[in-house]
C-alpha cells in the first residue's frame, strides 16, 4: 500500500508491504525509501509488516521551508498506518532519528537496528584519510556553483565503495541505484526544510534508552561509524555492536540476505508486538 502522509508544511511518502509485527526501515541522507527494496520480500516472508517512507525533501515527499522534527515526522507515519509500536531499523542518519525517537518516544519503539548509524553528538577519531574526504565534500558542496556530479561521484566512492576501496568491489547496480537517489538531493529548486536537532544530543543521554539496540557496522565504512557501534553497545543498557569485515555503509544494499537474517533474529524474543 502507498500513501502520501500529511505533516504540518509538508506530505511525506509511505508504502507498507505484508502483515505482521510492524518495522519501519529509515534510509540513509543519500538515499530514499527505495534503498530498502533488496530487504523488503525477505522481511515481509519472515512475517514483518514493512512500512518505509521518504524524509521531507527526500524521494517522493516534499516540504516548505519549515522547521520541523524528524521524530515527529516518523510518528504521523507509524499513526498513520495505524501502528502503537514499531521495531526501527535505520541506515546512516535513518539509525540516528531512529536512536533520538527511541530517546523522545520510549513508547512507540520496541527496538533499534542501526545499520552503519548515525549516532547525534558523537565525534569519532577518522582517519587522515577520512579527514582530507570531508574536507573536499565540503569543498563541493560550498562552492558558488556547486558540481552535482562531482558531490555525487565523492559520495558513491565513499558510502558505497568504502574510503580507498576499488570502485568495482561492490555490484555496478547498486553504485548506480544510489547515484540516481543521491542525484535528486541536488536538483533546482529543492527544498529540504530545517530538521529540528534532539536537545540534548543522543550521545549524552544513551542511558535513556529503554528498549534493545543492535548496532551493524563496516569495516570498509568511515571508522567513526564502527566507533560509534562500539559506544552504543557501551553507553546504553541494552546494545550490542556487530562488526562485519566486508560491508561498507549501504550494507541492506550489499548484504540484505545476511542482515534480514540478523534482524530476524535479533526480534525473535521480541515478538509479536501487533
Amino acid at each position: 500500500m502507498e500513501r502520501f502522509v500529511e505533516v504540518p508544511g509538508g506530505r511525506l511518502f509511505a508504502k507498507s508491504d505484508g502483515a505482521g509485527s510492524p518495522i519501519v526501515l529509515l534510509h540513509a541522507a543519500i538515499a530514499d525509501h527505495r534503498a530498502w527494496d533488496p530487504m523488503v520480500p525477505g522481511l515481509v516472508a519472515a512475517g514483518f509488516a514493512v512500512v518505509r517512507y521518504d524524509y521531507r525533501g527526500f524521494g517522493a515527499s516534499t516540504t516548505e521551508d519549515v522547521a520541523f522534527s524528524n521524530r515527529t515526522d516518523l510518528l504521523a507515519v507509524l499513526d498513520a498506518f495505524k501502528i502503537e509500536r514499531a521495531a526501527l531499523v535505520g541506515n546512516s542518519r535513518g539509525g540516528q532519528i531512529a536512536i533520538d525517537t527511541a530517546i523522545e518516544f520510549p513508547e512507540r519503539v520496541v527496538a533499534i537496528v542501526g545499520v552503519g548509524a548515525g549516532l547525534g553528538g558523537f565525534e569519532g577519531n577518522p582517519t587522515p584519510e577520512e579527514l582530507a574526504i570531508f574536507e573536499e565534500g565540503e569543498r563541493l558542496e560550498s562552492a558558488a556553483q556547486p558540481d552535482a556530479e562531482a558531490i555525487v561521484d565523492l559520495d558513491v566512492r565513499v558510502w558505497v565503495d568504502g574510503p580507498g576501496q576499488p570502485f568495482d568491489r561492490v555490484d555496478p547496480a547498486i553504485r548506480e541505484a544510489v547515484r540516481g537517489m543521491d542525484r535528486q538531493l541536488y536538483r533546482p529548486g529543492r527544498i529540504p526544510g530545517r530538521p529540528i536537532v534532539l536537545d540534548p544530543r543522543a550521545n549524552d543521554r544513551l542511558g535513556e534508552l529503554r528498549c534493545p539496540v543492535l548496532a551493524v557496522a563496516g569495516v570498509l565504512d568511515v571508522s567513526d561509524v564502527a566507533q560509534a557501534a562500539r559506544r552504543l553497545e557501551a553507553a546504553a543498557p541494552s546494545a550490542r555492536a556487530v562488526i562485519w569485515p566486508d560491508v561498507a555503509h549501504m550494507i541492506g544494499m550489499e548484504a540484505p540476505d545476511r542482515l534480514n537474517a540478523l534482524i530476524v533474529d535479533f526480534l525473535a524474543s521480541l515478538r509479536p508486538w501487533e
